[in-house]
């Protein structure tokens, strides 16, 4: 009975090491729990069975931790898990935003100094020169520059 108890602290504490690792960023109590059920089973080991048992218990589950995380690292399972794709596309890109140049509109977000407006009915990106506006406020495109960048200010 001794036994299977101290097998399954180790592998408890072993999988939830490898949710650590995988899942969730970070240290968080599902890694530090998985510590602790491998430390209270070494424990355990030595206690019940002697040191020299406690000992190979403890390498044991020192080489079998390293062994998982080396294999797989080296294998790649980590990287099924890994985010490949990352986004290029921009809010303005696909659309023709010239004729917007000094057009009036209305503030949807506010204004810090990106957010919404709302121009000709559409909804676009909108930036000022480093005011703040709050959501509502009237305002005019400026400028329209070549990445697609709609410059407004307030309205007087």
């Amino acid at each position: 009975m001794d036994w299977i108890t101290v097998i399954l602290l180790l592998i408890a504490g072993i999988v939830l090491l490898i949710v650590e690792i995988m899942f969730i960023p970070g240290t968080t109590i599902v890694g530090i729990i998985g510590v602790a059920l491998m430390v209270f089973g070494v424990i355990i080991g030595y206690s019940k069975f002697g040191s020299l048992t406690g000992t190979i218990i403890l390498v044991s589950a020192v080489v079998t931790s390293g062994a998982v995380a080396v294999l797989g690292f080296k294998t790649g399972v980590w990287k099924k898990f890994a985010l490949k794709n990352t986004n290029s596309s921009k809010f303005n890109e696909d659309i023709k935003i010239e004729h917007l140049l000094g057009a009036e509109g209305i503030a949807l977000s506010a204004l810090r100094p990106y957010g919404k407006g709302e121009i000709y009915n559409s909804t676009y990106e909108v930036k000022t020169l480093g005011n703040y506006l709050t959501t509502g406020t009237k305002i005019k495109v400026t400028n329209v520059d070549k990445d697609h960048k709609i410059y407004v200010e307030p309205l007087k």
